[in-house]
């Protein structure tokens, strides 16, 4: 029998974790924050440490929980169903400016903050909604931005990813900011990182013409409990296989080398760029203690469960989803200079997510 997610009290732990981190919270007193994929792995934890500190702290901030699907966002957030301070908002970011409910937003009285999050993150839905994952990316920020702008909101975030960055052609060890890697644009997979790219244009066409307050923390290959049952990614089809107590299905050779973190570590890096980040900058989300190579990730998710890891060779769909880029590493010196640090190991990232996930689906 299944349970919710909150009842799990290593979940609660590492929300709790992040909530009690010394940052600048009194900004959120009395504030709205608005957030565009609240149900996702990211907004939904994001979500639980703003409420968690609402009902802790009596921070009074009310947050805007964007979604296309209001039961299932209703059915993850029942704990706070009813509070005055979580309002949820059934809104398409793509059919803006026919939405009624994002053209006629309002923000109250206090200072509003704008996180966009919504965006197809998963190598299936790059491959069977290549239209959408662009469309959604790209109006969906847009949509947001204008969103910001009309409310006189203080700062938006918006999370990109280190898929900007493509394959790394030798010339450096980690991504900078300030690097570049090589995508082909003109392939079906280079949808989403180059509507990324677009995204982050369009937050800087906003800075620039109309004065607009916008950081961007690049985030890794990010994981936790909080990710969608039907996530394709391959990190998360290791945990999956795991909760089973499956073998761990790897379908590559596994010498990808990829920058890593877990869900409440990403929480936190989002913070920390709201509250010290400097306007305009965009900040790596990496550590050099959560970089490992694929083959190693589903090792040790397979040595945690006691399982073997095996190799399968991936569908055509999968496969026309899947990242070229074979090392994806960023620096993270930039973030480490706002105080910024994980939490968690990988391995701790791993146990955790297994251990809540085994709770709330069995």
């Amino acid at each position: 029998m299944s349970t919710h997610i909150l009842d799990s009290r290593i979940y609660r732990e590492d929300v709790s974790r992040v909530g009690d981190l010394d940052l600048d919270w009194d900004k959120f007193q009395d504030a709205t924050v608005v957030i565009s994929g609240a149900s996702g792995m990211i907004g939904s934890f994001l979500v639980d440490v703003l409420m968690t500190r609402n009902l802790a702290y009596g921070m009074n901030c009310t947050i805007h929980a964007l979604t296309r699907d209001q039961a299932t966002l209703a059915a993850r957030f029942q704990t706070y169903a009813g509070h005055a301070n979580l309002r949820l908002i059934l809104a398409n970011l793509t059919s803006f400016p026919s939405d009624p409910v994002l053209t006629n937003f309002t923000s109250g009285t206090g200072p509003c903050f704008v996180i966009h999050g919504a965006s197809n993150t998963h190598p299936v839905a790059y491959a069977s909604d290549p239209i959408g994952t662009i469309i959604t990316n790209v109006q969906g920020t847009r949509t947001m931005l204008d969103l910001a702008v009309r409310a006189d909101a203080r700062r938006t975030v918006f999370l990109s990813t280190v898929e900007i960055y493509g394959e790394n052609t030798g010339s450096v060890e980690r991504f900078r900011e300030s690097d570049l890697g090589y995508i082909d644009c003109n392939t079906l997979r280079a949808g989403y990182p180059e509507s990324k790219r677009t995204g982050e244009a369009l937050c800087q066409a906003f800075r620039e013409q109309l004065g607009h307050d916008v950081v961007i923390p690049r985030l890794p290959r990010v994981f936790g409990p909080t990710m969608k049952l039907t996530d394709t990614k391959a990190a998360s089809q290791f945990m999956l296989k795991a909760v089973a107590n499956e073998d761990i299905v790897l379908k590559s050779d596994g010498n990808q080398f990829y920058s890593f973190c877990y869900v409440a570590d990403a929480v936190s890096a989002i913070l920390t760029c709201l509250f010290e980040g400097r306007s305009g900058e965009a900040y790596n989300v990496a550590d050099t203690t959560c970089d490992v190579s694929l083959k190693d990730l589903a090792q040790m998710t397979a040595t945690a469960v006691e399982r073997n890891v095996v190799f399968d060779t991936p569908g055509d769909i999968e496969q026309r989803g899947f990242s070229t880029a074979t090392l994806a590493v960023m620096d993270g010196t930039k973030l480490a200079g706002l105080g910024w640090a994980p939490l968690y190991s990988i391995a701790e990232g791993v146990d955790h997510t297994i251990a809540v996930l085994k709770e709330i689906t069995h």
